[in-house]
């Protein structure tokens, strides 16, 4: 009996399969979009003489590929030096974030290079891009503008222009008649995408895309699209802070861990060559309740500012716990620790921490930042010196290595700070630093013991009694009020 052939269902929209027909897609849930897709038949490859030999890797020349900038310098940082000829750079983020603003003072730079550059935007007119450009100063004799929604329409422009680099805004809005689907689905999306990475590579012709984000922050579309493209940049920021953030997730022509710093303005996006200055505060005067730290965004170091306030509960069964820009369930495990093992009452009391700047911290060398900072807060005492603290805070209270500490201590020195907490056994991070900075490193192997350092730990009784009485006992090796 012959077996009878398996039918398959594939949605449209996303590429989702199913054995059987459904009027919904199981994945992105849209109606109508389930259609049959019949097996693939095996066919027999017919072989082609190649045009041109394959030569030694060798013999080929590093000329062909020489790097452009961009004329500007972060985003040039980004790319690893400027964008290579026949690259294929996806940037995607979420909407508002600046994109458009950023990709368009991109193309009017390198049009004012003398080079010829073609911008395509899908989703507004060319009037609306050139009173964008009007007010960002972004205009350029050699810069070339086109509106289309076709892919056949686009790959006649770039026919006609012949620019040496492209903007298309966005590859969601393209759509070709040579797959199924409607505009921003998966297969149009995959072929809208290759079609470019094509032209691009027979051209030589850098080609920068815009791409949307889907509601979790991951890249709309089908995965080979990231796969297809040769740099994968993610424009990062809060709506509410102009700070902004492109960092690199995929980089065949550079490293993939550097990311670029801006500032959204009225007149534009501006470059942040030195961002250390945006999440601190002003204050001369270290205020009770804050420290500073020195995060990694990928090679580069910025110092953030932690604030804590700590205050009295109303019910104290039911304490606070309130974040912002911070991890809450790294908040609670610090506050765990603190309590159990520096000996600081913070179970019935209310909890307020937050980072300067909309600032994000998530890396967890910032965790002896915002125990000092709650300590702080909570002893309603500063320290007369400017302090960072560096360390991750395991659960047994002690302090754990963080990477790239020479860097994170080297950044703090040229700015001025005068202390530095590290975790033991990281001498290396400080041997290098010039001693002219002033920057006195100071090491230490647990949270109570960086605690005490700064004068903020449990304080025995007979100390207690000689503050009371007047008579201050010497601090010793403690930097406290």
């Amino acid at each position: 009996m012959a077996k009878k052939a398996t039918t398959t269902w594939v949605c449209t929209e996303c590429g989702w399969t199913t054995a059987k027909w459904v009027g919904r897609c199981g994945e992105c849930q849209t109606w109508g979009s389930v259609v049959e897709k019949g097996a693939p038949k095996l066919t027999d490859v017919t072989t082609h003489v190649p045009v041109s030999r394959a030569v030694p890797i060798g013999t080929v020349s590093e000329q062909a590929a020489d790097r452009h900038l961009t004329g500007i310098g972060e985003l040039d940082r980004v790319l690893g030096g400027g964008l290579v000829p026949g690259v294929v750079v996806l940037l995607a983020g979420e909407p508002g974030v600046g994109k458009s603003t950023l990709l368009l003072d991109v193309a009017a730079k390198w049009a004012q290079a003398g080079r010829r550059t073609l911008y395509v935007t899908g989703e507004e007119s060319a009037a609306q891009v050139r009173l964008r450009a009007g007010r960002t100063k972004a205009l350029a004799d050699e810069l070339y503008l086109a509106a289309e929604t076709d892919l056949g329409t686009v790959l006649g422009h770039i026919e006609q222009t012949e620019p040496s680099l492209m903007v298309l805004d966005s590859v969601q809005t393209i759509g070709t008649t040579q797959a199924d689907g409607s505009p921003g689905g998966v297969s149009q999306v995959r072929e809208v995408t290759a079609a470019l990475v094509r032209v691009a590579k027979q051209r030589g012709m850098a080609v920068v895309i815009v791409g949307h984000v889907t509601k979790e922050g991951s890249i709309a579309g089908p995965r080979t699209m990231e796969h297809l493209v040769d740099v994968v940049l993610a424009f990062e920021g809060d709506r509410h802070s102009g700070f902004r953030m492109v960092r690199a997730t995929k980089n065949r022509y550079g490293p993939a861990d550097e990311v670029g710093c801006f500032e959204m303005t009225d007149a534009g996006i501006i470059e942040v060559p030195d961002p250390s200055g945006l999440f601190t505060s002003d204050n001369a005067d270290p205020q009770p309740g804050t420290c500073v730290t020195v995060t990694m965004e990928g090679r580069r170091p910025l110092l953030s500012e932690v604030q804590a306030l700590v205050a009295p509960s109303a019910t104290e069964k039911y304490p606070r716990r309130t974040n912002h820009g911070v991890e809450g369930g790294r908040v609670a495990m610090i506050l765990a620790v603190l309590e159990r093992k520096a000996g600081l009452p913070l179970s019935s009391r209310d909890v307020y921490v937050s980072t300067v700047g909309g600032a994000r911290i998530s890396d967890p060398s910032a965790d002896l930042a915002i125990a000092v900072a709650i300590a702080s807060a909570s002893a309603d005492r500063n320290f007369p010196t400017r302090v960072i603290a560096l360390g991750e805070v395991g659960l047994a209270g002690d302090l754990r290595r963080v990477p790239g500490l020479e860097r994170r201590v080297g950044e703090a020195a040229r700015l001025g700070f005068d202390l530095a907490i590290v975790p033991r056994n990281s001498r290396e991070a400080h041997t290098r630093i010039p001693s002219m900075h002033g920057l006195h490193v100071v090491e230490v192997s647990s949270l109570a013991e960086a605690l005490g350092v700064l004068n903020l730990g449990r304080r025995r009784r007979g100390a207690a009694r000689a503050e009371a009485d007047g008579d201050r006992a010497a601090p010793g090796t403690t930097v406290g009020a």
